[in-house]
């Protein structure tokens, strides 16, 4: 079974897609199962991952995007670019500032669509955890039975900001966007450029 919480989120994300978008950059593309879902859609799709053995397997496994490997930080984004850029559990590996460098290189009325994870720390948080465990747990159970998958996805776990530092940052650095809190302890970040 292995369930995977984030692709659990594609179909939110793919809702953000604005319409009439055709370039877009998936930040953080792992394999490269939600850059090829960009891509069934018409898309022309980047898709960049710091980890050289993720991004052989996305290459490996085809469907439409261009993948290179490097941090996005060091990847000389095209100002204005993109019609959608995406990222998905990966801001946590990277300084929260970074998303100055894909607001950047949005393109006008593009979008940024960050599906990010945050810690447990409040008693909001543990609320929201609450029903996210029960759910786990009978996952984890079904999972004992199924192989896991044959490329490992980096993990850095902690996150290193809250739920409330993140809306804090949020609003500085990407003014008008919104902040929506997620079950399996993600949030959906989004920004519109002007």
């Amino acid at each position: 079974m292995n369930v995977n919480y984030n692709d659990h989120y594609h179909p939110l994300l793919l809702k953000q897609v604005p319409s009439g978008a055709r370039a877009a950059l998936d930040v953080g593309c792992g394999t490269g199962r939600f850059a090829r879902s960009l891509a069934k859609r018409g898309l022309d799709v980047e898709g960049v991952d710091a980890d050289a053995d993720v991004v052989e397997a996305a290459r490996a496994a085809g469907g439409g995007p261009w993948y290179r490997q490097v941090d996005v930080r060091e990847a000389q984004l095209p100002e204005a670019r993109y019609d959608f850029i995406s990222c998905i559990a990966s801001l946590h590996h990277m300084p929260f500032d970074s998303v100055l460098t894909l607001r950047k290189a949005l393109a006008p009325r593009g979008v940024l669509a960050v599906l990010g994870l945050y810690p447990i720390r409040s008693a909001a948080d543990a609320v929201w955890a609450f029903p996210a465990m029960s759910i786990l747990k009978v996952n984890r159970l079904l999972d004992r039975r199924h192989p896991a998958p044959s490329v490992r996805i980096p993990m850095v776990w902690p996150p290193p900001l809250t739920y409330a530092e993140t809306r804090r940052e949020s609003a500085r650095l990407l003014p008008g966007s919104t902040l929506r809190r997620l079950l399996f302890w993600r949030y959906l970040l989004v920004y519109r450029a002007q």
